[in-house]
């Protein structure tokens, strides 16, 4: 297999590279962290202008016809800026499950205005008795003679603050079919009934819980023809693990090359630290950790499209392996930064951070080690 990046994918690495370097400066992260949206518009718009929201849609909608490793290429970059916008709620997430469970007309509606970024989405999935138990939804969605009617509550909603429409998972009460089926509901954010809570999190960007007392809606709010969603909802997580993983993959990178420069210049009894050979032995430990974790994510983006369980092990595989190599990347680099590594002034706490909750998102390494093992079983 060849491995090697193609011309077009060299080119959105760089380019994609120069952006996070070159917009997303220390100044620049402060100010989102800040900030009560915890993006930018602005930045928003030039991710629709450089072609990055219409990546992985097809060309038929607007989109770029892109797969699981360019956007892995493009999270990498991401990584690197601590880059805080709604890409992976909306795009990986939110484009991703239109794309695989809409009709046409909700496609031509829905997948143009993604590309363009004028339409922000968040997938509404997690429920607290859930415990990343994909499976378990509490939420209801019943049948009226006008179409659906929607109660319950979801937590943990990826940049559902800033969401003009969310995907709402449901159990599906019809009596013309079959119960028992999950089906996912197009609920705009103004619509009467949902209530929005907000909060930022870890390392950057926000999330919210939403509840839903009496939310009603049309009959094409449902995506797709009401076929059981959660075959799709488990391939659209389990991108957004391979997704993330290149992130975090980006992040470990650039903890690394600041260790690495920071101890070739901090001298101690006279001696740079890089020159004591316990300290070029973590380092070293360091690499090889972030290669192990590169190689991962890649596996989990080129079995994107894979059977359902050799996909989800492989997903699973990578958010495991790479949930504990970042935990240890990041304390090795805030460990060999001494105080200066918990302080404001240098960025390595920052991105520790992002690591710490990446390796929560979706479930901790122990869930993925579970099921990654539950799987083989299966395979």
């Amino acid at each position: 297999m060849d491995l090697n990046l193609s011309d077009e994918q060299r080119l959105l690495r760089e380019s994609a590279e120069r952006f996070a370097a070159g917009s997303y400066d220390a100044d620049h992260r402060r100010k989102m962290a800040n900030d009560p949206l915890g993006f930018s518009p602005a930045v928003w718009k030039q991710f629709a202008e450089l072609g990055w929201l219409a990546l992985p849609i097809a060309e038929e909608f607007g989109g770029l016809g892109g797969g699981a490793v360019e956007i892995g290429i493009l999270m990498e970059a991401f990584g690197r800026g601590l880059v805080s916008e709604p890409y992976v709620a909306t795009v990986v997430l939110g484009a991703a499950l239109i794309a695989r469970c809409g009709t046409n007309e909700q496609k031509q509606e829905s997948l143009p205005k993604i590309a363009d970024g004028s339409l922000k989405l968040a997938l509404a999935h997690s429920e607290r008795a859930a415990r990343f138990d994909l499976a378990r939804v509490a939420t209801a969605a019943d049948r009226t003679a006008q179409g659906w009617r929607l109660a319950g509550s979801k937590i943990a909603v990826l940049d559902g603050h800033a969401a003009d429409e969310f995907i709402v998972s449901a159990h599906i009460h019809d009596h013309q079919r079959p119960s028992g089926r999950i089906g996912l509901f197009l609920v705009p954010a103004t619509t009467p009934g949902l209530v929005v809570s907000d909060y930022p999190r870890l390392g950057g960007g926000r999330a919210c819980n939403i509840e839903l007392s009496d939310v009603h809606l049309p009959e094409d709010a449902l995506l797709g023809d009401g076929h059981d969603a959660l075959p799709a909802i488990e391939w659209a997580i389990d991108c957004a693990m391979a997704a993330l993983g290149a992130e975090a993959v980006g992040i470990m990178q650039t903890l690394l090359d600041t260790t690495l420069e920071y101890t070739k210049i901090r001298k101690q009894f006279g001696r740079p630290l890089s020159a004591n050979q316990v300290i070029r032995h973590r380092l070293a430990d360091m690499a090889m950790q972030v290669d192990e974790s590169r190689s991962m994510a890649l596996r989990a983006a080129l079995k994107a499209d894979a059977a359902p369980v050799e996909r989800a092990r492989a997903a699973s595989g990578a958010k495991a392996k790479i949930g504990k190599c970042a935990r240890f990347v990041g304390e090795q680099s805030i460990q060999l930064h001494g105080g200066m590594g918990v302080t404001e002034e240098l960025e390595v706490g920052a991105y520790f951070k992002r690591l710490v909750a990446f390796d929560t998102l979706f479930g901790g390494s122990a869930h993925h080690y579970a099921r990654h093992a539950e799987l083989g079983r299966k395979a």
